[in-house]
């Protein structure tokens, strides 16, 4: 006799039942396309984007520590902003004396005269360009580093004349420090002779020696390329005693040291490697020190990127999808003595691109390639120190 309760299964209900294996086995793969999906796309967009950093000579960068009798960490302390939103980008500072003012160049393109005695700014004349260093020459001039017009004479009057604007047959692309000898010999860098301001970045990631330090004679107007395949190179400074000049090597975190005369003429030679940052501008102060400007300190990740190219190639990616890496902290002025050897840092974890450092009497000022002000700090207060030894990462 039948089960009275036995139901005879409907058409539908079998097809349901037979669906449910298959809805199993389709979950698993749809986690796993999912899962896969942008790990496969990322590795694409890897192997199809021509970039393609080189490996940097790791050796040079070394490990050892730099030891710095002095440090201040806290500069941001008891600091004033001079020219507070007057100022955009004031990357570098020239000092006349005799009129007490600074002279500075701004992303808008105007070179601009600070007051010193009354922090007023004025305008002082438009380059149409990007003024990065600057130089007084000996007659009240400017010489100028701009980073898209080449080396620049600026007249006490403001009349605007182009010195040089190529070297061997390279255009300048990212002229960017510069010094004028007693003799009026003019020596300066173009940190790239392949990207410009705005690709700086790329130059950096790349890691290849687009850069040169040159000379220029505004007698005979000959423009010479003193040393190439330099990376990233920087500020300038002339010896006191006018026998070598002084640049930097940003990426490479060095300063490096280029006879001019003498029996060493054309000899170069290692300045201070091995800094605690990457060294933008430097300056002499006519008292036995150069200040270098570190416009952010190294890092363990930053130090990882440079010894890997592939991980600078996925920087560059996420920098052309996402926006420029905030990386950059911790920045300040490192001060040395005539041979190289480390004095004093000021450095503050909360100050970024400070890309110039002048010292003026007993004040310390500070430009930024970023920041709308010149930071001034004044040497001469007490409790300003703290011992310390420095180690780089």
């Amino acid at each position: 006799m039948a089960d009275s309760r036995s139901q005879p299964v409907s058409q539908s209900q079998a097809s349901s039942a037979g669906d449910q294996p298959r809805k199993r086995l389709w979950r698993p793969f749809i986690t796993v396309l999912f899962t896969m999906f942008p790990v496969v796309a990322a590795m694409l967009v890897y192997q199809l984007d021509s970039f393609d950093p080189a490996s940097l000579p790791i050796h040079e960068l070394g490990q050892a520590p730099v030891v710095v009798s002095l440090r201040n960490e806290r500069m941001l302390q008891g600091a004033e902003l001079l020219g507070a939103g007057e100022l955009q980008g004031p990357e570098d500072i020239a000092y006349d004396s005799t009129a007490n003012v600074v002279f500075t160049g701004c992303h808008d393109g105007w070179i601009k005269r600070v007051r010193l005695n009354d922090s007023v700014v004025e305008n002082f004349v438009n380059t149409h360009g990007r003024p990065l260093g600057l130089a007084l020459g000996h007659n009240k001039e400017i010489i100028v580093a701009d980073a898209y017009k080449g080396l620049l004479n600026i007249s006490k009057d403001g009349e605007v004349e182009l010195l040089t604007d190529e070297a061997d047959g390279h255009k300048f692309k990212l002229t960017d420090g510069v010094d004028i000898a007693d003799n009026g010999m003019i020596y300066f860098t173009d940190a790239s002779y392949k990207y410009n301001l705005n690709e700086d970045i790329w130059d950096i990631l790349e890691g290849k020696p687009h850069g040169r330090f040159m000379s220029f004679d505004p007698v005979t107007r000959k423009t010479d390329v003193l040393v190439s395949h330099l990376y990233f190179a920087n500020g300038v400074a002339v010896s006191p005693n006018q026998d070598h000049a002084i640049f930097c090597e940003t990426v490479m975190r060095r300063c490096r040291k280029y006879y001019t005369k003498g029996s060493k003429q054309g000899d170069l030679e290692k300045f201070i490697d091995y800094l605690p940052g990457f060294p933008d501008n430097i300056k002499y102060d006519g008292d036995g020190h150069y200040w270098i400007a570190l416009p952010s300190a190294n890092s363990v990740p930053l130090d990882i990127a440079f010894r890997y190219p592939f991980i600078r190639k996925v920087m560059a990616i996420v920098m052309k999808y996402i926006g420029r890496l905030p990386t950059e902290k911790d920045a300040g002025v490192l001060v040395v003595d005539l041979e190289g050897k480390p004095v004093a840092h000021y450095h503050d974890h909360r100050l970024s691109m400070i890309t110039s450092g002048m010292k003026i009497g007993n004040r310390l000022y500070c430009g930024s390639v970023r920041h709308p002000h010149i930071l001034k700090l004044d040497l001469a207060k007490e409790n300003l120190w703290l011992s310390s030894t420095i180690t780089t990462q």
